[in-house]
């Protein structure tokens, strides 16, 4: 896990994980994003918007294609998971 966290570390500049090296640190961080809590409240996108811009990076990343899979897996999870709690509002 410790290498897809790095390669996820290396798509982004300056983006800080919380501490320690995990999956759920890596899988928050993901949720995070695909929430684009990032951004101010006013431009922020929506989930799909995200998810399409985040898979696009990855895959035109230069990271190996094992690592590549191992984060696309990891999106579409929690993807699913922010899919699932806003089909239940």
């Amino acid at each position: 896990m410790k290498k897809v966290i790095e390669a996820y570390r290396s798509l982004w500049n300056n983006r800080l994980l919380n501490e320690g090296d995990d999956e759920d640190v890596l899988r928050e961080a993901i949720s995070r994003e695909l929430k684009d809590e990032f951004s101010h409240p006013r431009v922020r996108k929506q989930p799909h918007e995200k998810y399409y811009l985040a898979t696009k990076r990855v895959i035109e990343s230069d990271i190996e294609s094992d690592m590549k899979l191992s984060l696309l897996v990891i999106h579409l999870e929690e993807m699913e998971k922010i899919l699932s709690v806003t089909r239940k509002l």
